[in-house]
């Protein structure tokens, strides 16, 4: 069974307009690649028909695996986020102590992420080491390229 993810109304709208993308736009599209490269004759050697079922078990993969992210997810009422502590949805502002940056961070779900956007997921090694912390708290989180302090700065919405 899949576990529950948390969006945001916008996150979740953006991935069901992509799965009805990939069922209404793409899945036709295969399925008329298929049937040209079926006309072609000999299935046995068809590099062509080959290509289009590959293309076509992976689209249905695909499809598959967001109905089932859709069907898990609930939306957070973003008015009802507690901001004495860092939660999903929480605007965290950190410092990390050892080179006094000061970065700004919405935490998120998986599906949310982009670090373009300033959104990091709450499952990645600086979304679990903030998670739940406090303003002044200073938490050690171990990334890649080792342990680094941050100190919580602010929470907000």
């Amino acid at each position: 069974m899949a576990e529950t993810s948390y969006f945001t109304q916008e996150g979740l709208d953006k991935i069901r307009a992509e799965l009805n993308h990939l069922k209404k736009v793409e899945r036709p599209s295969v399925t008329v690649q298929i049937a040209d490269a079926r006309d072609k004759g000999d299935l046995s050697e068809n590099a062509e028909y080959d290509a289009a079922k590959e293309a076509q078990g992976l689209l249905e993969l695909r499809i598959a695996q967001m109905e089932e992210i859709v069907a898990y997810a609930r939306v957070i009422d973003e008015t009802k986020i507690d901001n004495s502590k860092v939660l999903i949805l929480s605007k965290v502002k950190v410092k990390n102590l050892g080179n006094k940056v000061e970065m700004e961070y919405t935490l998120v779900s998986e599906e949310e992420a982009d670090l373009a956007q300033k959104k990091i997921s709450i499952s990645s090694p600086i979304g679990k080491g903030i998670l739940g912390k406090a303003v002044g708290d200073v938490t050690e989180i171990k990334v890649p390229a080792g342990l680094l302090k941050f100190e919580i700065i602010n929470i907000s919405r």
